[in-house]
């Protein structure tokens, strides 16, 4: 496997830091960045490096000649001038593999680049992207993906006043298909991949796929970023957010639990949030639970709303939890609904389920792909159907008195606390 390490910025924001050295030799607790991201691909079977650079190459091969080149077949390519991350992997696309992986070199992370690769292959994709949510989508680049994963549109930020999006940041870790990018050399320069190349592609039916993961990785291309990340380091929160490291999550309920009741919410001017529920799910993210809604949406059996409406809304929702630096770290939803009679039903959605609570099959898949442990997991909702399916999961529930309040007297399962609301429940799990 190849990789390809986009370092030709000057860090002129992290010039104090930096003094003389270039910006992907700054120190990272003791290591400098380059070598961490080198070490980290060799450590996973990547055995050819090229390091793309146009400012300081030779303080760069002086670096890489002074560790043996880490044992790799690295590459110190000086494009001369800026090209834009896209630009500089056109220009040596010749030089290339039949498909290599992208990183930039102001990133530090700790990703599966295996997992990661065998998605791409799995889905016979043109280029994958790994995606995440963040606590700042507002100043982000954001992403937007159809059900089946595939990406159908880019955002750039800065975002509309009253734009609705989906909290799914484009974090700049490529895998792609050498072929794929043939059609795309002669876009001018200097050209960027998100902002140029990837629409492009889209446009003319390239197929992209989102790989969306909680894996650590985060820019620090500031002094903050930078202590940020050391802090991160040190702490052991970078290792904790290995897909290998067994997770805590807190399951959520949607409508009652997040935002206001409304009785079979159609539409995203119906969502509002109840109050106080970003910053509890904030102190959630802070303190590392993975926080995953899991909501039945019978709407969409009913023919009441449709997908398209369904996208709406949640774009809504992470708007809303985005502003006050909130997320959500998955969400999964039940469309089916066992009863029929409905004017402009679905017949396809009109069945009996895993999925739809208090069956577990949302909770379940949530533990394939997160990783859950449910031993040290929650669940949050304001049903008796929430307080059955977490007795179901093994999951320890609080009930909320916003939405139903317990008052629907579908199943006998009780609360192992009751709570007024999310911020009560979220100071009960900080807690215990």
């Amino acid at each position: 496997m190849q990789a390809l390490i986009l370092a030709g910025g000057q860090g002129t924001r992290l010039r104090a830091r930096l003094g003389d050295l270039p910006k992907p030799l700054v120190d990272v607790d003791g290591v400098p960045l380059l070598q961490r991201q080198i070490e980290a691909l060799r450590d996973q079977g990547v055995t050819d490096v090229v390091v793309l650079v146009n400012y300081k190459a030779e303080a760069i091969r002086e670096f890489a000649r002074a560790h043996d080149d880490f044992g790799l077949r690295l590459r110190i390519i000086d494009d001369g001038e800026p090209l834009g991350t896209s630009g500089a992997v056109m220009a040596i696309l010749d030089q290339l593999q039949e498909r290599f992986l992208v990183l930039y070199g102001d990133t530090l992370m700790d990703v599966d680049f295996g997992r990661l690769v065998a998605a791409h292959v799995a889905h016979g994709a043109d280029g994958t992207l790994f995606l995440h949510p963040n606590d700042h989508p507002h100043d982000s680049d954001l992403v937007e993906l159809n059900e089946q994963g595939w990406i159908t549109a880019f955002h750039k930020y800065p975002h509309a006043p009253d734009a609705l999006h989906r909290n799914m940041v484009n974090a700049a870790l490529y895998v792609l298909e050498r072929t794929a990018l043939e059609a795309f050399r002669g876009l001018p320069t200097p050209s960027d991949f998100a902002k140029q190349t990837f629409p492009a592609m889209i446009k003319a039916g390239r197929r992209l796929f989102g790989y969306v993961s909680f894996e650590y990785i985060k820019d620090i291309g500031t002094p903050a970023r930078l202590d940020k990340a050391v802090g991160h380091l040190r702490s052991g929160r970078v290792a904790r957010a290995r897909l290998s490291s067994p997770q805590k999550a807190v399951f959520l309920d949607r409508d009652g639990t997040l935002n206001a009741e409304v009785n079979f919410l159609r539409h995203h001017d119906q969502l509002e949030l109840l109050p106080g529920v970003a910053a509890a799910i904030k102190r959630l993210n802070d303190a590392e639970y993975r926080c995953v809604v899991v909501t039945n949406q019978p709407v969409l059996a009913r023919g009441e709303a449709t997908m398209t409406d369904m996208a709406r809304i949640h774009a809504k929702l992470d708007t809303l939890l985005g502003q006050e630096g909130a997320f959500l770290d998955a969400l999964y939803l039940c469309p089916h609904h066992p009863h029929s009679g409905y004017p402009g039903e679905v017949a396809a959605l009109k069945r009996e389920c895993d999925c739809r609570k208090p069956g577990t099959g949302m909770i379940e898949q949530a533990v394939r792909e997160l990783n859950i442990d449910l031993s040290q997991s929650w669940m949050v909702g304001d049903t008796t159907s929430d307080l059955e399916v977490a007795r179901r999961a093994g999951l320890r529930s609080i009930l909320v008195r916003t939405g139903f309040g317990g008052g629907d007297g579908k199943y006998p399962a009780m609360p192992l606390f009751i709570a007024a609301g999310l911020p009560e429940a979220v100071d009960i799990i900080l807690r215990h």
